[in-house]
């Protein structure tokens, strides 16, 4: 069987450079000319955001199933293995944006608790909206997808606005999920992105909170206060699922998976995997239908 694909950002012209905005009913309609099927995994290199206006359904993110609702706004962040549930075929939008995009708008924002680790998290990638923010997301696509659409396009124009939508996403969604102080969630995010960018290197949380110049009991105690678990176990977490997305993407063999991550003894790198998963790695592939 083929190993999951990679997906890339098409842009649909010149003039929406880094952004797309698609009505999943046109989405829906090109599914037959598609060069991979959506409803099947597939790895993203840009970041996918999903807002459902009407019906109800699910949507697979990183092996995990997600069930939705109309005024559910779903985070899809770059390299994340998702797949649509195309049985329901609710109504809505799919925002695709590339990372040069993002980085451009996070140059602007000028946000304490704002990253792209706080909006696009793999912990919980779908988020309700109130029924303010429904209108103000809204709105503001419309305004995004008129301005692309205009004969002569502003570029800047498209930044301010998806600006602002990201920035009243982030705010709604800090005040959902954190309950923390804006400099305790900020510290959270680095802590985050951190995990992201030395994952192969340590998987010591002591380690994390040196390089975060705080203890390693606060640190503990941040984690536990933004999301219920320690420092440890979302350290752990993320190894899993890289693991796991590097298992079925690509064709590495176990033990250049084990090395990459920063492995030194593959017997320890399987029992690792086993007993946060109940499975070794081959036997992971295999359920998902892959040889090893």
């Amino acid at each position: 069987m083929q190993s999951v694909p990679n997906v890339d950002f098409r842009a649909p012209n010149i003039n929406k450079s880094g952004v797309e905005i698609l009505d999943l009913e046109h989405f829906y309609s090109k599914l037959a000319r598609c060069k991979f099927c959506p409803s099947k995994p597939h790895r993203i290199n840009y970041f996918c955001f999903i807002y459902i206006t009407e019906g109800q359904g699910g949507h697979f993110v990183d092996f995990k199933y997600h069930p939705f609702q109309s005024g559910s706004f779903i985070f899809i962040n770059k390299h994340q293995v998702h797949a649509f549930d195309l049985e329901s075929r609710p109504k809505g939008k799919m925002i695709n944006i590339t990372e040069d995009f993002l980085n451009t708008i996070l140059t602007n924002i000028r946000i304490p608790f704002f990253t792209p680790t706080h909006l696009v998290s793999s912990q919980q990638p779908l988020m309700s909206l109130s029924e303010a923010l429904i209108e103000t997301c809204e709105h503001l696509l419309y305004e995004i997808n008129k301005a692309q659409e205009a004969e002569v396009s502003s570029n800047l124009l498209v930044q301010l606005l998806f600006s602002s939508l990201l920035v009243a996403l982030a705010t709604e969604r800090k005040t959902e999920s954190l309950h923390l102080s804006e400099a305790q969630a900020y510290r959270f995010q680095q802590f985050l992105l951190l995990i992201e960018s030395k994952a192969a290197t340590t998987r010591e949380a002591s380690e994390y909170a040196q390089m975060l110049h705080v203890s390693y009991k606060s640190l503990n105690l941040l984690c536990k206060q933004a999301c219920g678990q320690t420092a440890k176990q979302l350290i752990d977490a993320h190894a899993i699922l890289e693991i796991k997305r590097r298992l079925i993407i690509g064709s590495a063999k176990i033990q250049e998976i084990a090395f990459d991550l920063g492995f030194d003894d593959v017997t320890y790198f399987v029992k690792f995997f086993k007993r946060h998963t109940q499975l070794t790695p081959s036997q992971f592939k295999e359920s998902r239908g892959l040889s090893c």
